[in-house]
Order: C-alpha cells, then sequence, then structure tokens
C-alpha cells in the first residue's frame, strides 16, 4: 500500500518543476545574432619567393621499373631467419644497390595476424631487420636502409587460411632513387 503523504509530495514536486520551467521560458522572443563583417583585404605579393622545388629525387615505384627485382620476401611462421628462397633476390637487391649507390630503401616488416599487436610489431621489426643485415652482409651500405614495422596492419590477403598467412608473412621495399 503507498503512503498517501509521499504520493502527494511528489505531484507537488512535479508540478513545481514543471512551472519553474515555464517561468524559465519566459515570453521573451529569440534573439538573432549575426555575424560582424570583417573588411576585405587586399592580396599582397609573397616578400620572399617560395624555395625551388627539389626535383633532384624521385619515388621509384617497385612494382613498375624494378618489379621484379624488389618484390616481397617471405618468412616462415613466427620466424624472422631469411629463408633459401629469398636469397637469390637479396643478392639482387644487393647488386642494384651497390651499383645504385645514391639509392635509399625502406623495408617494411609484416606480419599475419596471429599474436598481440605488441608481438607483431616486434616480430616484423626484427623481420626487416634480419633483411636489412642480410644486404648489409652482402655489401650494401648500412646507411642505405630505414626499417619500420607494420605488424598485422597492413595484410596483403584477408583470408584466414595458411595460404593467405604465408602472403602476409613477408619484408617488402620502397625505393628512393636519384632521377636519371
Amino acid at each position: 500500500m503507498r503512503n498517501p503523504k509521499w504520493s502527494w509530495l511528489s505531484k507537488g514536486a512535479a508540478v513545481l518543476a514543471v512551472a519553474a520551467f515555464v517561468a524559465g521560458c519566459g515570453g521573451s522572443s529569440p534573439q538573432v545574432v549575426t555575424e560582424p563583417e570583417l573588411p576585405m583585404e587586399e592580396p599582397t605579393e609573397p616578400t620572399t619567393p617560395p624555395a625551388p622545388r627539389d626535383t633532384t629525387s624521385a619515388y621509384v615505384d617497385p612494382n613498375t621499373q624494378y618489379a621484379e627485382d624488389f618484390r616481397a620476401i617471405h618468412f616462415e611462421f613466427n620466424r624472422y631467419r631469411i629463408t633459401e628462397e629469398a636469397k637469390p633476390r637479396l643478392e639482387r637487391i644487393a647488386t642494384l644497390m651497390k651499383d645504385n649507390a645514391a639509392w635509399k630503401v625502406l623495408i617494411e616488416g609484416h606480419c599475419d595476424e596471429r599474436g598481440t599487436n605488441e608481438y607483431n610489431l616486434s616480430l616484423g621489426e626484427n623481420r626487416a631487420q634480419s633483411t636489412k643485415q642480410y644486404l648489409v652482409q652482402l655489401g650494401v651500405s648500412e646507411t642505405s636502409f630505414q626499417t619500420i614495422s607494420y605488424g598485422e596492419e597492413r595484410p596483403v590477403d584477408m583470408g584466414q587460411t595458411e595460404a593467405a598467412w604465408a602472403k602476409n608473412r613477408r619484408a617488402e621495399f620502397r625505393i628512393e632513387a636519384p632521377r636519371s
């Protein structure tokens, strides 16, 4: 059974709340706010000319000019050791880089989706580093390389099969070379 005293108090509080809201809305009409007009500025000539664009370097797309030479190399599951299948490709890359000392290469390490983000970033970095070290052992200057790990963030195959995962365990190459 309800307490009639509390029921009356609840109804009274609701009536007071509605009355306060209506009183707050008042009878004033809304005001229109307009943006102040800003004076027009006359265009001015730049005091110093812009710096000339650097045209001495261009990014070489490995999918065009050097597609066969700079294809990705692949790794075994949970490993960053250079495979026997990857060694001839890395030897060709080393020859090209020694013949073109001005080239700079970014080596990207990638993983499949299995494992934590932190683990895959570390494994991707190890893959990029082992690729770089192998090329350095073949006589390419260490200063010709930068490395980065993308972990599992940039898969080439979204499937969840062993074949898809094998494609994602890789090191890729991005080349910067002066214009010829």
